[in-house]
């Protein structure tokens, strides 16, 4: 699960620490855990109930990490239509270059993850499991694999909803933009296109970030029932 949980599995958290991390949580749950059943580790069934338990972390940190790549997605498609296509960072999360306007998205959805104690929820989650899905060859199904490919798609919806009023906001001015240039070629709209573009953008980022936070929470939500949904808690 840290492999692929966000936040944890960035560059910038060494994998010394993630093994530290893992392993102190590994200690701390293992008296609150069932009987774990008699059968031979190094054989076929042993092999295979392995890669049920890793299938399993892997899913968890995966469904949660596809919200925040619903960040990342809207700040990039506000960036392009700012004029801010040429300005970007590396993102420490996966060590791609995205947008400004990604990062600072990335950044306040970080704030809120961890003021939510959404990651103690989800290692909560994955001790419940244990209970749920015992460790034995049944794990999670061909359904339950689908059913994340199928949530996915909220990924890009998710992101489209993010982005959608800026966007829609600044086409609008572009629209003008275009209509004053027609209308009087002499003045050299475009010229000042740029800088205005700049300013509103930022002035329509500030006007929705509430409802940006609002609606990243709720993705966060719908990707835990999804994890709840898998995990039978």
């Amino acid at each position: 699960m840290f492999v692929s949980m966000p936040l944890f599995n960035i560059r910038a958290v060494p994998v010394k620490v993630r093994l530290v991390l893992s392993s102190a949580i590994t200690l701390l749950i293992i008296p609150l855990l069932p009987a774990i059943p008699d059968f031979e580790w190094f054989s076929y069934t042993g092999f295979l109930i392995v890669l049920q338990q890793v299938l399993i972390g892997l899913v968890i940190g995966f469904i949660v990490q596809m919200a925040f790549a619903a960040m990342v997605f809207a700040g990039q498609a506000i960036a392009l239509s700012m004029g801010l296509g040429f300005s970007v960072m590396v993102d420490p999360q996966n060590g791609q270059q995205v947008p400004v306007i990604s990062q600072f998205y990335m950044m306040l959805s970080t704030l809120m993850f961890f003021s939510m104690d959404a990651h103690l929820v989800l290692i909560k989650m994955l001790l419940d499991s244990f209970t749920t899905l015992p460790i034995d060859m049944t794990g999670l199904d061909k359904d339950s694999l689908w059913t994340v490919v199928s949530w996915s798609t909220r990924m890009i919806a998710g992101g489209l909803l993010l982005s959608l009023p800026v966007v829609a906001g600044l086409l609008l001015i572009n629209v003008c933009f275009g209509v004053a240039a027609r209308a009087a070629p002499q003045l050299q709209i475009f010229s000042v296109g740029f800088p205005v573009s700049l300013m509103l953008g930022l002035i329509l980022l500030w006007m929705t970030l509430p409802d940006t936070l609002q609606h990243f929470s709720g993705l966060l939500t719908g990707a835990y029932e999804l994890c709840a949904k898998l995990l039978r808690v």
